[in-house]
């Protein structure tokens, strides 16, 4: 079968970091991590920020000496602390920008993401307000440049009655009032930038917004490196009376000031807004076709609660008892909010396969995929495996599961692995009698449905509830987290799982 374009861009960036992965590990892998790692370096340039601004001198004619003074220091920890502020501002760009990028390929874009996408244009125009502002400061030459260049641009919008780039003619127009004026807009970009960060993780359900530790420590120490090894110096002073020639443009940020100069303020105008727009509308095109959302059967739901924590986007809330049921609370499905993961289903204690088929209703479900019918599949699949074959349940985002095929081995695809139960699990083991059972699904921190792979693993070591019951035999059950691209690793862990069980006493294969 054709691939399209982005199912050949998502199996290029998997294999990528499938790469990644040897060195780093999965839960260390930069490339799933760019997202918590720009609110890290957010801090970072936070903490520095406050630093630097202790030091600083915010009056006109002092501002580049403060500056200069802090960077040459005797002891060089100021100009250490300085160059962490810019090499951390420039690192947020670039995972920025990765970060977009990956959840636009890996299509987490769309449907119930579209807040977050969205949130995410006013937090690339702050970033750009918050870094620019800051460069204005140093007020050496290039500062003066970005300065002038900015306020031209600001200008052509017409919006204030005096030019604002009249205050850059000569030396003397720039006063000490006006400079300080700078120094606030470098001062709340970042917190507007901050309070939009907030809004933009708002509708997830337990946000991760910090890197692993390791990770984060190691990102620090490489800035330190080279803050140390290429330490961030200015520019000869501003000067309004002397145009500025030569200049070292910080291109993270300043990429579009030789355009500004070739194009002129309008065409960048239109350039910048247009594509807000555009990437802002992306999650609406073209119209995603959502499968059903998760329904509720009150009968068989006694408030628990179990599902409202459980899943990812906060599409399920504990509302008051509408059914006159002896219970204080029901689950509601906002349908608005729902992925149709089945992560739900997987958390419902009613979720148990040990019931007659008449009986076997939960209290959350599936309407295209329900739990009677997984049921029914995993009792054909386990009487064509045999018993000593390998039950290998996965999730449409993972290897796909239907090219898991020979002799005792069979696959179960679900929306999102999150969505067994443990019950099936013993239930393959007990009443379906198959050897193993093979648990897989996206790479390791990078679920589809976010949480799906942490869930599951909770509720096998017993952390989480509904728990795998004890008498489940846990050598004959494996986890192997795989992505899509990996599928020879898959057969392989397969086959040395079916080994696994072969050499265990009483099995039927090493009897």
């Amino acid at each position: 079968m054709q691939l399209s374009v982005r199912h050949k861009l998502q199996n290029g960036l998997l294999h990528i970091e499938s790469a990644f992965d040897r060195p780093f590990g999965s839960a260390w892998n930069p490339l799933r991590q760019m997202g918590t790692l720009s609110f890290f370096y957010f801090w970072i340039v936070a903490a520095t920020g406050i630093y630097v601004y202790i030091l600083f001198d915010t009056t006109v004619g002092s501002a580049y000496q403060s500056v200069e003074a802090m960077t040459h220091s005797p002891w060089h920890l100021n100009g250490i602390i300085r160059s962490l502020h810019r090499y951390a501002s420039d690192a947020m760009v670039v995972t920025m920008a990765l970060h977009l990028s990956r959840e636009f390929i890996m299509d987490r874009y769309r449907d119930v993401r579209w807040f977050t996408w969205f949130t995410g244009v006013p937090i690339i125009w702050l970033l750009f307000i918050s870094g620019i502002s800051g460069y204005w400061l140093v007020w050496d030459m290039l500062a003066q440049y970005v300065a002038i260049g900015s306020m031209e641009w600001i200008d052509w919008l017409g919006i204030f009655g005096e030019p604002v780039a009249s205050n850059f003619v000569t030396p003397e127009s720039l006063t000490d009032r006006f400079f300080t004026l700078l120094v606030f807009m470098h001062i709340f970009g970042p917190l507007f930038l901050l309070f939009v960060m907030w809004i933009h993780v708002m509708r997830v359900s337990q946000p991760k917004l910090n890197p692993p530790r390791g990770l984060a420590l190691g990102s620090l120490a490489m800035f330190v490196v080279l803050a140390i090894a290429w330490p961030a110096t200015s520019h000869a002073p501003a000067d309004l009376a002397v145009m500025p020639t030569e200049l070292n443009l910080d291109w993270f940020y300043m990429m579009l000031y030789p355009v500004f100069d070739v194009w002129g303020a309008g065409p960048l105008w239109i350039l910048g807004v247009g594509l807000s727009i555009i990437v802002a509308a992306m999650p609406w095109l073209p119209p995603l076709k959502r499968p059903k959302p998760a329904e509720v059967h009150l009968e068989k739901c006694n408030g628990c609660s179990r599902c409202y924590a459980d899943c990812p986007f906060g599409a399920i809330s504990m509302e008051p008892r509408s059914d006159g049921l002896p219970f204080e609370r029901e689950a509601v499905v906002d349908a608005s909010h729902c992925t149709s993961c089945g992560i739900c289903v997987g958390s419902c204690p009613v979720s148990t396969p040990f019931r007659n088929d008449e009986e076997l209703v939960t209290g959350i479900d599936m309407p295209d995929f329900g739990f009677k019918a997984m049921r029914g599949k995993a009792i054909k699949l386990a009487e064509k495996v045999g018993p000593d074959g390998v039950l290998v349940v996965g999730c449409d985002h993972g290897v796909d599961i239907k090219s898991i095929t020979g002799t005792g081995v069979a696959g179960l695809s679900l929306p999102c692995i999150g969505m067994l139960p443990p019950s099936f699990i013993d239930f393959a083991m007990s009443r379906g009698g198959v050897a193993g059972v093979l648990i897989t699904g996206c790479q390791e921190c990078d679920c589809f449905a976010r949480l799906g792979n942490r869930w599951i693993e909770e509720r096998i070591a017993g952390v989480r509830d509904p728990y795998l019951r004890a008498r489940v035999d846990r050598r004959r059950l494996g986890v192997f987290w795989a992505s899509r691209v990996e599928q020879r690793a898959l057969k392989a862990e397969i086959e040395r799982f079916r080994d696994q069980i072969k050499a265990l006493p009483g099995s039927e294969a090493g009897t």
